[in-house]
Order: C-alpha cells, then structure tokens, then sequence
C-alpha cells in the first residue's frame, strides 16, 4: 500500500488551510494510502518578536491562507500584547498523544487544536490549554508529556522532516510500493496530490 505523510506545525497557518485536503484524503482514500503525521517545528521560543509589524505580518498572511482555503481565522490571538509565538509545545502535544493512542487520535488532535488556535484564538502554547482537548486520560498525556522521551521523540520528527526534503510547511511525502518517496512542498489542492 502507498503512503502519505503529512508534515505539518500546528501553528502554521498554510498547514490550517490544507487541514481540509489532508482529511478528505484520510476520508475518501483510506483504501488507497496508509496515512501518518509528523510534526515539522515551524518556530521555536523568541524567533518572532510579538509587536505592531509582526502582527501586521501575520493578519495579512492569515487573510491571504483564508482567501485561498476558506478556512476560518479569528483575529483574537492578535489582540494580545504579549504572546511567544513558540510552536513547540503544540508540536509536543501531539506527538505524545500519537505515541500514547496511536495515529488517528493525533490526527483528530491536531484538528482540534488547529480549529482552536486559528478559529478561536486560544493559547495552544499552554500545556493547560493543550490538556483541555485531550479526550483519553489527561494525567497520564500531561504526565507523558513531561517526559524527555516526548522531547527526542518531537527532535526525531524534525530530523525526519528535514531528512524527506519537507522543509516547508505542510508537505506531502507519497512513499509508493516500491519504496520511491516523493516530496510535495507547501500548500496543495486535493487534484494537486491525486495526479
């Protein structure tokens, strides 16, 4: 069976306006593509200054994703005079839960705390935020991703990312049956990915 890989950050703001492609591919091509997710570490701590110009920045961005998608953007995360811009804790947050219940809880993860940053604003920095989306056992996600393994686990992902050329955010790796790996960089239509 071919594969899809789906490298995406959960802050990105194209891999929110892809979120819809990626989960008809799910839906409507299971019997085709065996499909997996890895984390990529778009920004980590302090790569962007949180003031006017990258506010303006980031607002102009999330209306061209918006425009090109249709996918909902809240400008409620903009209106914060401080916030650390630090993809890290979300990109943590699912591959514990990937690794504690398996692919298709984080991918339904990552829906929701995508849905949750972009269309309400929320700090999905937050560990406490990121819990509230759990839906197994909170303690023992909150307990997992504290360890050190979720830590060189989420590196592994981003050397993984880096080694299959997906160095833009999302990509597409299609792996065919005889093994031939195909990177498709940057946001992509449904018909893009299919031909």
């Amino acid at each position: 069976m071919k594969e899809l890989i789906f490298v995406v950050d959960p802050m990105c703001s194209w891999c929110w306006g892809f979120h819809p492609v990626m989960e008809t591919l799910r839906k409507n091509h299971h019997d085709q593509y065996k499909f997996s997710l890895v984390v990529g570490g778009l920004r980590s701590s302090g790569q962007m200054f949180w003031n006017d110009e990258s506010k303006a920045f980031l607002k102009r961005h999330w209306d061209s994703v918006e425009q090109r998608t249709g996918q909902p953007f809240s400008p409620k995360l903009l209106n914060r005079t401080v916030f650390d811009y630090n993809t890290y804790p979300a990109c943590k947050a699912i591959v514990a839960v990937r690794e504690l219940w398996g692919e298709e809880l984080a991918f339904n993860y990552l829906s929701k705390i995508q849905y949750a940053f972009y269309a309400e604003g929320k700090d999905i920095t937050s560990l406490e935020v990121l819990t509230n989306y759990i839906t197994e056992n909170k303690k023992e996600f909150e307990n997992f991703y504290n360890t050190e393994r979720v830590e060189i686990l989420m590196k592994h992902d981003f050397d993984k990312a880096r080694a299959m050329g997906a160095n833009a955010f999302p990509s597409v790796v299609q792996i065919d049956e005889a093994g031939h790996m195909l990177c498709m960089k940057g946001y992509r239509t449904l018909e893009e990915i299919l031909t």
